[in-house]
């Protein structure tokens, strides 16, 4: 459990939380809860998905967005809006800004994915492409805002951005009243924030836990040191919790009411994203399945009722295939063999004929005669196989191995 320090109250209250609920009836979709067997078969008790990858706009974020905005006067609406995003929170700020007659000016990573570009444009916001992170776009956003007086709508270090996202915890509560954790996707801080805040201001003994993408985990170091610190470099799939430094806001409320934070690794992210797309029929981006890889990876450690936040679902076509593949090989379900024979005429034939007696997918072959380690009479063999699991994958090496081939996974 995280050690929490003594601080002043934070600047988020139950009251703005619930404030913010009633300014968001008929603008965010009531999505129920789902059931996730196959979770509750490894947890040993109830664990159900909080699918956010299906509210307006493909995420959470739009609560956090449209609370801030509805609080601007009319001269800061005529002044614009500006805001720095990945794409959740790019698509929260445009919709909102649309729905209530707003400019917005968004700037994203240039490695933001299509469907958030495209999706961002399609509300109407005008898209500015700088740096790698949402780090980067951030500095430049702060400068745009300072440039034209537009106000500055930022991901997740704003009261009214963590109210809004606190509405979520209230939901849950609302339909898992007995609720023994919640399992948060977490990046700047702003959604795991707003949900430590509602749930524990009513119900202390809930536990809530964060997870970051252990490649870009900010939160650790920063609440071992007892305030934000900035991260070097960050390298993860999941670009939506791509956070190098805390919000001053969310830091202060995390570090006194969330309970443990935890990270999970790129392998664990993509078998995460891969299972949620097969079992649960949802298609979540790697950010958003952040939650449920720490609960595939350490069931045991979650006190069921499990309510497990999926936080997004804007996730581009051709990434989507990528992380399948990767969420395969991760799971032993995909793996290559390489195999070093002679070059001569029906060594191929063996081969594949040693691969189907154990009954896998044979994908794809690649042939290589150019590596400076190999004989002059001698082919590597890259064979791309299906299974069933890492049993399986294991049997089918073996077997070459077996047969005298010389094998190895690769």
């Amino acid at each position: 459990m995280l050690q929490h320090s003594e601080r002043p109250s934070p600047a988020v209250s139950l009251h703005d939380i619930t404030v913010a609920q009633e300014s968001l009836l008929g603008v965010i979709a009531d999505i129920p809860v789902a059931n996730a067997r196959w979770l509750t078969e490894l947890v040993g008790g109830p664990v159900y998905l909080i699918p956010e990858n299906l509210q307006r706009a493909g995420s959470f974020k739009i609560r956090g967005a449209y609370n801030r905005l509805a609080k601007l006067n009319e001269k800061e609406r005529k002044s614009g809006v500006v805001a720095a995003s990945a794409g959740n929170h790019a698509q929260g700020v445009a919709l909102a800004a649309r729905m209530l007659g707003i400019k917005a000016t968004v700037f994203m990573p240039q490695g933001a994915t299509i469907p958030k570009v495209e999706a961002t444009k399609g509300y109407g916001a005008e898209v500015e492409f700088v740096g790698n992170n949402i780090d980067e776009a951030l500095v430049e956003a702060r400068a745009f805002a300072e440039r034209t007086g537009a106000i500055l709508i930022h991901p997740f270090d704003h009261q009214d951005i963590v109210a809004g996202q606190g509405t979520l915890g209230l939901e849950i509560l609302e339909k898992i009243p007995d609720v023994k954790t919640v399992v948060v996707c977490t990046g700047g801080g702003g959604l795991l924030a707003g949900i430590a805040l509602a749930l524990k201001s009513q119900s202390p003994d809930i536990k809530v836990i964060g997870v970051q993408a252990v490649n870009a985990a900010a939160y650790p170091a920063s609440l071992a040191a007892g305030s934000p610190q900035k991260l070097d470099h960050m390298s993860t799939m999941a670009d939506g919790i791509a956070v190098g430094l805390p919000g001053d806001i969310p830091f202060e409320i995390v570090n006194q009411h969330v309970d443990e934070i935890m990270t999970v690794t790129e392998d664990q992210l993509s078998s995460a994203a891969l299972l949620l797309l097969e079992r649960a029929k949802m298609v979540v981006e790697p950010a958003g399945a952040a939650a449920t890889a720490a609960v595939m990876a350490w069931p045991k450690k979650f006190e069921a009722p499990v309510a497990v936040v999926l936080s997004g679902g804007n996730v581009d076509s051709l990434l989507l295939l990528r992380i399948i593949r990767h969420g395969m090989a991760a799971s032993g379900r995909y793996m290559t063999i390489k195999v070093r024979v002679s070059d001569s005429p029906g060594n191929l034939a063996r081969i594949l004929s040693a691969v189907q007696e154990m009954h896998a997918n044979i994908v794809e072959i690649d042939h290589n005669r150019m590596n400076p380690s190999l004989g002059v009479d001698e082919v590597e063999i890259d064979i791309h196989v299906e299974t069933r699991g890492r049993d399986h994958a294991q049997e089918v090496l073996h077997n070459l191995i077996d047969q005298g081939f010389s094998a190895s996974e690769f």
